[in-house]
C-alpha cells in the first residue's frame, strides 16, 4: 500500500502543531520543528515523523518538559555545562550550539556539555549551524542502551552517534553524521515495517549470536558496534561509541553506560540513576583561530575535488564526500516531497485524532 506523497512544510506544520500541543513555546516548537523535519529532507527517515509519536508519548509519562528552563551551571571563557530540564533534546542540543558558538567567536573553540536532556534528533542538524559562521562543527549524544561492547553481551552503550561539519568555498560542506553501531536502530525500525530482514553484522542475539531477525532487540538481543565483529574492527566502533558516552554524560552529569533512561515510554527509567537524562556533547571551531578562513575553505575545495576525482571501482561512478548523498536527496525531497511508510502515516494519523490535530 503506497501512501499520498506530503510536502515538507505541511510535514513541518503538523510536527509544530504536535510541538505546541505539548506546550512548548511558540519558539520552541519551530525549533523543534525545524530540527525533526531536518531527518526527513537528508533522508533519514529513521529519524525525522517516525519518532514523533515517541516524543508524545515521553511527554504524557511526564519525562519531557516541554517548556525547560535551561541554564548553564558551570562556565569558563571557552566552555559551559548546561542543564537542560528535561527538554526536547531538539531545542536543548541546538541552543548549546548557540551558546558554543558565542564561547567560539569570544576564544577561537566554545564547547558545551549538556545533561538532563532527551533525545535530539539527527546531529548533523546541530553541527551544520556552525557553518554559517566559517567555523567546523561537533556534535555526540548518548542513546538507550541497546549495543554490546565487543565480547559482551550487555547492552551497555547507546548508538552514540558522532557528527562533524566542516565549511568550504564553492564546494558543499563536508558533513559526516554516523552512528558508531554497525546500523542506527531506526535502520531496524524500518526493516521492521518493511518486513525484510536485517543483514548479518547488525544484531546479534541475546547470547551473542549473529542474527538477520530485525526484532531480536525485543527477545534481548543487541545492537553491535561499528565493525561487526572484533576481526573486522568492532573494538573500534566500541571505542567511539564509548568516547561518545564519556564526553556526552561522565563529563556533563548525564546518565551514562546501561544508566541512560530509554526512548520508549513503556520501559522505565532505571531506578538508581547515576545522573539526570541523557547527555549531549557539542563544540564550534572558529576555522580563522587557525588560519585564514578563505585559506582554509580553498583548500577544502581542493581536497574535495581531489577525492571526487579519486579512481573508482569497477561499477561506482564517482567518490561521494560525507554529506553528498543527504544533499542530494534534500534537493529532491524539498520539489517533490515525501512518500511516507504506510505504518509511520498509519501512527501519525492516529496521533493528530488523539490530538484533535489534522495531517
Amino acid at each position: 500500500m503506497n501512501t499520498r506523497i506530503y510536502r515538507i512544510d505541511e510535514l513541518k506544520t503538523f510536527a509544530y502543531s504536535v510541538f505546541l500541543k505539548m506546550g512548548c513555546p511558540e519558539a520552541d516548537a519551530l525549533l523543534a520543528a525545524d530540527a525533526l523535519l531536518a531527518a526527513d529532507v537528508r533522508g533519514i527517515d529513521s529519524h525525522g515523523v517516525a519518532r514523533l509519536s515517541g516524543y508524545v508519548r515521553l511527554w504524557e509519562a511526564k519525562r519531557i518538559n516541554p517548556a525547560p528552563a535551561i541554564r548553564i551551571v558551570h562556565e569558563s571563557p571557552g566552555t559551559a555545562t548546561i542543564d537542560g530540564d528535561a527538554g526536547l533534546g531538539l531545542v536543548v542540543a541546538p541552543k548549546a550550539m548557540t551558546i558554543a558558538i558565542e564561547k567560539a567567536k569570544a576564544c577561537g573553540t566554545g564547547w558545551v556539555a549538556v545533561r538532563n536532556s532527551n533525545h535530539f534528533g539527527i546531529a548533523g542538524y546541530h553541527t551544520m549551524l556552525a557553518l554559517e559562521h566559517d567555523m567546523i562543527g561537533w556534535a555526540m549524544t548518548n542513546a538507550s542502551p541497546l549495543v554490546a561492547p565487543t565480547f559482551s553481551t550487555e547492552r551497555l552503550l547507546g548508538t552514540n552517534p558522532i557528527s562533524v561539519a566542516i565549511p568550504a568555498g564553492k564546494q558543499p560542506p563536508f558533513v559526516l553524521d554516523m552512528a558508531t553501531t554497525t546500523a542506527a536502530n531506526g535502520k531496524l525500525e524500518i526493516l521492521q515495517r518493511k518486513n525484510k530482514e536485517a543483514p548479518l553484522g547488525w544484531i546479534q542475539t541475546k547470547e551473542g549470536k549473529p542474527s538477520t531477525n530485525p526484532h531480536e532487540l525485543k527477545a534481548g538481543g543487541a545492537l553491535i558496534p561499528l565493525g561487526s565483529d572484533y576481526e573486522h574492527g568492532s573494538h573500534k566502533g566500541y571505542g567511539l561509541g564509548a568516547m561518545v558516552d564519556i564526553l556526552s554524560a561522565v563529563l556533563s552529569g548525564a546518565n551514562y553506560g546501561p544508566w541512560v533512561p530509554p526512548f520508549v515510554a513503556f520501559l522505565q527509567p532505571p531506578t538508581d540513576p547515576v545522573g539526570t537524562g541523557i547527555g549531549h556533547f557539542l563544540g564550534a571551531m572558529r576555522v580563522d583561530a587557525f588560519r585564514p578562513a578563505e585559506e582554509f575553505k580553498q583548500h577544502m575545495d581542493n581536497w574535495i575535488e581531489r577525492f571526487r576525482s579519486a579512481k573508482t571501482t569497477e561499477g561506482n561512478l564517482a567518490v561521494l564526500i560525507h554529506g553528498d548523498p543527504e544533499r542530494q536527496m534534500t534537493d529532491q525531497r524539498l520539489k517533490e516531497g515525501v512518500e511516507l511508510n504506510p505504518a509511520v502515516e498509519k501512527d501519525l494519523k492516529e496521533l493528530a485524532a488523539r490530538l484533535g490535530l489534522s495531517l
